[in-house]
């Protein structure tokens, strides 16, 4: 910890756009400083960060004016942690101060900031708007959402102080070199990290009040206060008291946990008994060559994502990638709302170092693979059945008028079906049309969000996002690649369920009409289970299943009881695939999120909307 006086006190003032004061704040701060320091104890470092107005020139008037100013200049935006962080990096001083240039804190309270740290009682001190004895003359519409955020700190990040944000601060030299590394923050969320790393490590913080006035007009800024701070919350609260806790023992015994989840949720909305009795029944041949096909599925998943990333610049290995799918569909079984995904999002950042916005994109891209190619399975099928005369049994269907079936639930899982499809067409038409235009559409929308730079830093991931995946399916060659991949994949799926229904006894189609009920049972199937409305679409998709196969078979082919077997033990058999190769997946990548994150540290970015 810091012992003894320091001499040399370096001030820093972040600037941004700051021509109409930056003259005024630099003159009081150092009339301020020498009040209570020596000459050549002290340095003001005008931090200017990328700005759009006059500002860099004043600041470098004022540097060749007085030796007691300093100038640093950034051609770029760094965010206003980036630039704090750089220019105490080149400061000279042992003490390293800043304050915001508006100087809504009083600078009479200059010099106790100084002295905190200086004297050797504080490795970090900051002024308090929270304080008991602060005086503040705050409005409720900047003062509550403090009161929001700064509980939010002190509940997930476990900090003792009352206002994390007030722009009043100051460090030693030591401890800022210690935690400089820890800090990944690069714009409003900085200080409040560097005050909260301290605090773990245990470096002594001291907040003292302050008098406070508000300057110029502040509001709740949506994407900068919810998007920006809100995830920063989130993502320290994950590396202090999350991921410490995550060991490759602990990591194997959440992948065998997992696995008997997973299989556990399949009994959520079915009977058991119903379920043990269709694998009684079935015949084991059939099932067991319908599990082969499916595994074969697999690699072929895995090269669709290769070449849906290749497009997108980032080359990789099928058995890598092959685990990474399993991973995360796994991880779909048992979480709602496809959070699975986000799994694969994050081993594509930690071991391959692919940015957020093009791992979502990429998984975005296969999604719409899926739909479409589950669309026109299920259209092909259906124009068949119309042109055989079948189109009675499908407007049956579509009704929800089946013996022996839960209407609501038909209903719910065609409708879903309906909807998804008509959905993955217009997102495809939206994709096609967006890869001929810069529009812009994204920072637009995004600027009537918000006025704060974080917003520029959203946009750009979101056209970034966009970018990717137009370049997959806006690209004739690599749509017709992706596309025939996946045709093949969810032809071997249909195969799967094809076997697993002849598995039955009693079932005596023909081959074509079996292949035929099976596409589109699949494929309607698929399509309701699309929506998170139960954790791997359990349900919705025996729903779907269950009522074309009767009604697309001639009458008493197929019984409801055999078809609701049939799409149970097909759920199964292929929820059984996933769960294995998921667990062998995330044993053999160790999918442990702090030995990841020591095996394959990701580059530095600037940008936080990939942390």
């Amino acid at each position: 910890m810091t012992d003894g006086p320091q001499s040399v006190v370096s001030v820093v003032l972040p600037a941004y756009d700051e021509e109409a004061t930056i003259a005024e704040t630099v003159e009081l701060t150092l009339a301020t400083l020498a009040e209570f320091l020596s000459a050549g104890d002290y340095e003001v470092m005008i931090a200017e960060d990328g700005c759009s107005d006059r500002t860099p020139e004043i600041a470098s008037r004022l540097a060749a004016e007085d030796d007691r100013v300093r100038h640093f200049h950034s051609d770029e935006r760094l965010g206003r942690g980036g630039a704090l962080d750089h220019a105490f990096a080149a400061a000279e001083g042992d003490v390293l101060v800043y304050f915001d240039t508006d100087l809504a804190t009083d600078l009479t309270h200059l010099e106790e900031l100084v002295e905190r740290v200086r004297s050797g009682d504080a490795d970090v001190a900051t002024g308090s708007r929270w304080h008991r004895n602060a005086s503040v003359d705050r409005p409720a519409r900047r003062g509550v959402p403090s009161r929001v955020y700064n509980g939010l700190v002190r509940l997930f990040l476990r900090s003792t102080l009352r206002d994390h944000q007030c722009g009043f601060k100051a460090v030693s030299r030591e401890t800022f070199e210690t935690l400089r590394t820890d800090v990944e923050d690069d714009h409003w969320f900085w200080d409040t990290e560097l005050l909260v790393r301290a605090q773990r490590r245990g470096y002594r913080v001291v907040e003292f009040p302050v008098e406070w006035t508000p300057k110029g007009d502040s509001k709740v800024d949506l994407v900068r206060d919810v998007f920006g701070m809100g995830s920063q919350i989130l993502r320290t609260w994950y590396q202090l008291s999350v991921a410490p806790r995550i060991t490759r023992r602990r990591s194997a015994v959440a992948g065998v946990v997992f696995a008997v989840a997973a299989l556990a949720l399949m009994t959520v909305y079915i009977d058991p008994s119903a379920a043990f009795s269709a694998l009684a029944s079935a015949e084991l041949a059939p099932v067991a060559l319908a599990v082969v096909v499916y595994a074969l599925s697999w690699p072929v998943r895995g090269t669709r994502y290769r070449d849906i990333l290749a497009s997108m610049g980032h080359r990789d290995t099928v058995p890598f990638l092959t685990a990474a799918v399993f991973v995360s569909q796994t991880g779909n079984l048992v979480f709602p709302a496809r959070l699975g995904d986000g799994v694969r999002a994050y081993v594509m950042k930690i071991r391959r170092t692919v940015s957020y916005p093009t791992a979502f994109a990429s998984l975005a891209a296969e999604r719409l693979f899926d739909l479409l190619t589950l669309v026109g399975l299920a259209a092909s099928v259906l124009v068949g059945l119309v042109v055989t005369g079948e189109g009675a049994a499908v407007a049956a269907a579509l009704s929800g008028r089946v013996s022996g079936v839960e209407p609501t639930a038909v209903r719910t899982a065609v409708q879903v079906a309906a909807s998804v499809g008509i959905v993955a067409l217009l997102a495809l038409a939206a994709i096609v049309v967006g890869s001929r235009t810069q529009s812009g559409y994204a920072r637009r929308l995004v600027a009537q969000l918000s006025v704060d730079a974080y917003a520029d830093r959203v946009a750009a991931a979101i056209e970034r996002f966009a970018g990717d995946l137009q370049t997959v399916a806006g690209s004739p060659q690599t749509f017709a690649r992706v596309g025939a991949t996946s045709l093949v994949v969810w032809s071997l799926d249909v195969v799967t369920a094809a076997l697993v229904l002849y598995a039955f006894p009693g079932v005596s189609l023909s081959l074509p009409l079996l292949f035929a009920v099976s596409f589109f049972a699949v494929s309607v199937g698929n399509l309701a289970k699309v929506l998170p409305l139960s954790p791997g679409g359990v349900g919705l998709y025996e729903a779907a299943f269950t009522a074309f196969v009767v009604l697309l078979t001639p009458a008493g082919a197929v019984p409801a009881a055999v078809a609701f077997a049939a799409s149970v033990l097909d759920h199964a058999v292929k929820n059984a695939v996933t769960v294995v190769g998921g667990v062998a997946s995330m044993l053999a990548l160790n999918v442990s999120i702090s030995a990841a994150v020591d095996e394959s540290e990701p580059p530095a970015s600037a940008d936080p909307t990939e942390d």
